[in-house]
């Protein structure tokens, strides 16, 4: 290793970030910052990996110092992640217009989020048919053998469990220990004993209305506060952005995923045809979908380029309120519920695509009525209790395939493109869930329609 190569790719990281820096002091728009952040990750992690080779002592001491920014960057996002969860659910309960509404909202959002993702399953199983994909197409090498390792290992504690031990799972035994974020279903067990609270909250609301206002204004006030943390973390986007793609880009075997490229192409049509779907769906509600496009743009921006659902809650929230005239108490559960129940790329397309290309590995024809019809009810069932930050694709992925009995081994083959893919996902997810609150708020006549139909665009 040569200390002077290192320092000398350091200094040059540094200087990205100097030039991130000015354009922040000069106001440049969010969006065009972390655009600009993206490129330039982009650019030079192209550099890195023109001057170096992926192995290379050099870059790799090089990423690890990359990595103070960028995996840090993550470690915030999941910092707040539970918290910021927690937070929202409670007041949506006290933001709530009107209490008796609450049943009634709580299954469209909830109806609306696992049925997309049925339709997305749907999507994903036609786009892989159409693109003729197989898993036994795709060559393995020492990284897809050593990931498939990995996931048969993450499958072996699902394995024997029926469907309503898989539910029960679901349940905060201990919300503490939830709180930690130790168990895949950790975020959907934090909701849950929200909603309780929550539930709780209305009782004593009714009967003793001081104690109850006494605790909506703690909870205001606790929220605030998150805001703020959450404001600050998402202040660091283009840095975090510009660190994850410059070592993305300079570590990527691009060979691999030359290989896979029709799997990545046929990913993204799926994507697009399911955000299409979402637009859709705001037509027959009576809605534009130009103005919807226009003002979800920033916040669809962030969600592709963090790659975290979670993270994006706070622009998710403040879009549907500020700029689509979503009420507060149903932005936020249709944002806290969409982090972990019926995400449509996570939970969705990317599983019923996994499952419909192993399935000739193991003799399976992937075209008959009942295979079909079971793996989209699988996948509906399953994307409930999908993590918002990361690993979220692979829990929905590792579900289905152990129930639907197929290999789960061979998702590893498509570790190499994860990244890439990821980013249409989260974008999908967070449209998704914003395309709940929407028509739930239409639905129950609590929308603002001259906000919606405002001219005024959404900041990030």
């Amino acid at each position: 290793m040569n200390i002077w190569y290192v320092i000398l790719n350091i200094v040059a990281f540094l200087v990205l970030i100097g030039v991130l820096y000015y354009l922040q002091r000069k106001n440049v728009s969010f969006s065009k910052r972390v655009f600009t952040a993206l490129g330039l990750g982009i650019l030079f992690g192209l550099g890195l990996q023109w001057v170096y080779e992926a192995t290379d002592e050099n870059l790799t001491q090089s990423i690890e110092w990359y990595n103070l920014v960028g995996s840090g960057y993550i470690k915030l996002l999941q910092m707040i992640v539970m918290p910021l969860v927690f937070i929202s659910i409670l007041s949506a309960f006290t933001k709530l217009k009107r209490s008796h509404n609450l049943g009634r909202i709580s299954v469209l959002i909830i109806g609306l989020l696992v049925g997309t993702t049925a339709v997305a399953a749907a999507i994903g199983i036609a786009t892989t048919v159409g693109f003729d994909l197989e898993a036994i197409q795709i060559e393995q090498g020492d990284a897809e053998t050593a990931r498939g390792e990995q996931l048969e290992e993450r499958s072996g504690a699902l394995e024997g469990q029926s469907y309503p031990q898989k539910i029960l799972e679901l349940l905060p035994a201990n919300p503490f220990l939830d709180f930690t974020g130790q168990r895949a279903t950790s975020t959907i067990a934090v909701v849950i004993f929200a909603a309780f609270i929550g539930v709780a909250y209305l009782g004593v609301q009714r009967k003793e209305p001081e104690a109850a206002e006494f605790f909506k204004k703690i909870i205001d006030s606790i929220y605030a506060v998150v805001m703020r943390i959450v404001t600050v973390v998402l202040r660091l986007t283009p840095y975090g952005v510009l660190a994850i793609m410059s070592k993305t880009v300079a570590t990527s075997d691009f060979d691999a995923i030359m290989n896979l490229g029709e799997f990545v192409v046929a990913s993204y049509v799926a994507l697009i045809i399911m955000f299409v779907v979402h637009l859709i769906m705001l037509t027959l509600a009576g809605l534009n979908p130009l103005t919807y496009m226009r003002k979800v743009f920033p916040v669809l921006t962030f969600a592709f380029t963090s790659r975290s659902s979670a993270g994006t809650l706070p622009l998710n929230i403040n879009t549907q309120t500020k700029h689509l005239g979503v009420s507060e108490g149903i932005a936020n559960f249709s944002g806290s519920f969409g982090l972990s129940i019926g995400q449509n790329g996570c939970a969705g397309v990317y599983p019923a695509m996994l499952a419909v290309m192993i399935a000739p590995t193991v003799g399976i024809d992937p075209l008959t009525p009942s295979f079909i019809f079971t793996l989209i009810a699988v996948v509906a069932i399953s994307s409930f209790g999908v993590a918002g930050v990361g690993g979220g694709a692979t829990f929905a992925a590792i579900l289905v395939l152990s129930t639907m009995n197929l290999p789960v081994a061979l998702a590893g083959l498509l570790i190499s493109v994860e990244p890439l893919i990821d980013m249409g996902r989260t974008a999908v997810n967070v449209s998704g869930a914003m395309t709940s609150g929407v028509i739930t708020s239409k639905a129950t006549g609590e929308l603002d329609t001259k906000t919606y139909d405002g001219v005024q665009e959404a900041e990030a």
